[in-house]
């Protein structure tokens, strides 16, 4: 698809790294994209992504910048401490988030105020890579479901497939980098959150954080042809597949 003009402002060292970026992207990938007539024209509103591989947030990007959006991730504080990668996720105006500490909640009121003045806001839901032997996502913290009802803005889940095929969960190194590997990412319809609307407590929060990850796990099987497990993968924080 032609790219589509950019709907917001976006600072000029985001720009920088998509001119530089997206035209690598399309050459080192094949694009299997569809959905994109779910993604809102105007208003902010929040993405909900799986999560299988390191450049996930790479391949997410480059969908929705290509309809038009900039997206700002969620990203863990810690790389923010990091000598040349933090400049530049605060240069492209990325939130911190700072898991378990008393700053946790400061990261969703960075990500609601950016919702709030019309910014895309990819969030992956589980908080790290899956560890569901199948890379199915696996059950999701509360998150996201606490940012919508703050919000009330749209939550678009957005599933993407074949990633893992470029850099495996846990690699440091890319695999078949020039093999050009088909890149599936798939938007779909804004979930309906409506009758939790006004509600603020963890048990809308955690409702509101299943239905997306239901229709986030609907996507991907949609994707890749197969049934999802019948319940999600919970972890236990602690062992690696």
């Amino acid at each position: 698809m032609e790219p589509q003009p950019l709907r917001t402002r976006t600072p000029l060292a985001y720009r920088g790294v998509i001119t530089t970026v997206r035209p690598l992207l399309a050459r080192l990938t094949r694009q299997e994209w569809s959905g994109g007539e779910h993604l809102p024209h105007s208003g902010g509103f929040i993405v909900a992504g799986n999560h299988i591989s390191e450049i996930d947030p790479f391949m997410v990007a480059h969908f929705l910048v290509n309809h038009g959006w900039a997206p700002r991730f969620l990203a863990k504080s810690g790389l923010f401490d990091v000598p040349v990668v933090g400049t530049a996720l605060r240069q492209l105006g990325q939130v911190p988030v700072y898991r378990g500490t008393r700053q946790a909640s400061e990261s969703l009121k960075d990500a609601a105020a950016a919702v709030r003045q019309g910014d895309c806001v990819v969030i992956m839901p589980e908080g790290t890579l899956t560890r569901e032997p199948g890379l199915w996502p696996m059950r999701a913290k509360s998150g996201v479901g606490r940012l919508a009802l703050m919000t009330g803005a749209p939550v678009i889940p957005i599933a993407q497939w074949g990633v893992q095929n470029l850099l495996a969960p846990y690699a440091r190194r890319p695999t078949g980098l020039f093999s050009r590997h088909v890149m599936h990412v798939k938007a779909g319809p804004a979930v309906d959150l409506s009758d939790l609307a006004g509600r603020t407590d963890s048990a809308a929060a955690t409702e509101a954080t299943a239905r997306i990850m239901k229709a986030l796990t609907v996507l991907l099987a949609e994707i890749r042809g197969e049934e999802p497990p019948g319940e999600p993968f919970v972890w236990d924080g602690k062992t690696r597949p």
